[in-house]
């Protein structure tokens, strides 16, 4: 089994989790930004998208796109095919009626674009949602389909 790697700060040992070492490098380049330039400076960060984690793997008929979207609904997803890119956007809202305590959830306007291998066929796209994962199906054409070549003798 793998582990993370330790830091030493201080008096004690902390693993780095790398997913929030990012998220804290952001946090600081949105304060740095703001103390340099104000509320002007995260107006327009406030406005761009977020991408949400996802994988693309291929199976002998299609490519699947699964994307995490935890707490958000059918009704606030948008799934696109525009040649072999497949654009996935929409909004995850803020569920929380109580005093929050600590957060690490996305919310706010998100997009994912994947552009996929081979040539497919749009009229068969299918995007099924369950368990906070959205799974796009995209089957391939009958060109990006491996084929099996016969070995013949002379």
């Amino acid at each position: 089994m793998a582990r993370l790697p330790a830091r030493s700060s201080g008096r004690n040992m902390t693993l780095i989790d790398p997913s929030r070492e990012f998220e804290d490098i952001y946090d600081r380049m949105g304060q740095l930004v703001n103390v340099a330039l104000g509320d002007l400076g995260t107006a327009w960060l406030a406005e761009l998208p977020w991408s949400p984690s996802a994988e693309v793997s291929e199976t002998e008929s299609a490519y699947v796109v699964a994307v995490e979207l935890p707490g958000v609904h059918k009704d606030q997803i948008s799934v696109e095919l525009q040649d072999r890119e497949v654009i996935i956007t929409g909004e995850a809202t803020d569920q929380v009626k109580g005093r929050r305590h600590r957060s690490s959830r996305r919310t706010g306007r998100f997009e994912y674009r994947a552009m996929l291998p081979g040539d497919v066929k749009p009229e068969g796209v299918i995007a099924q949602l369950a368990d906070g994962v959205l799974a796009v199906t995209v089957p391939k054409s009958e060109a990006a389909r491996p084929r099996e070549i016969e070995v013949i003798d002379n």
